[in-house]
């Protein structure tokens, strides 16, 4: 199955240079339908026109972004350019601790193909 999701420019060059290898999302209904060996599109915002496929070759099921950052250095979550406080504080701009509570979180871990 393809799934398809949207990345702020600078996750979508951080997963397209091989630095960010598990992309992070609550897990709700759309998330729920990915599986190991889907392949996910990603397109750069905001335009839209610039995309790459990469292969699911893991799924992380955590409680909260606090509780995955514990298993897993910055370098793979997102970038050494960046502390785990500071990639947080961009999540929940997106999920709530709310949201967190009630769907949970996954790590999809991935390669580029």
């Amino acid at each position: 199955m393809e799934h398809e999701m949207k990345l702020q420019p600078e996750y979508y060059n951080f997963i397209h240079n091989g630095t960010k290898r598990i992309e992070i999302r609550l897990y709700d209904e759309k998330r729920q339908q990915i599986k190991i060996g889907d392949v996910i599109k990603f397109f750069k915002e905001p335009e839209l026109n610039e995309s790459f496929n990469a292969k699911v070759v893991g799924l992380l099921r955590y409680n909260s972004f606090e509780e995955m950052f514990k298993d897993f250095d910055i370098s793979i979550l997102s970038d050494e350019a960046m502390t785990k406080d500071e990639l947080i504080s961009v999540l929940e701009q997106f999920y709530t601790k709310e949201k967190q509570e009630k769907y949970g979180v996954l790590g999809i871990r991935i390669e580029l193909i």
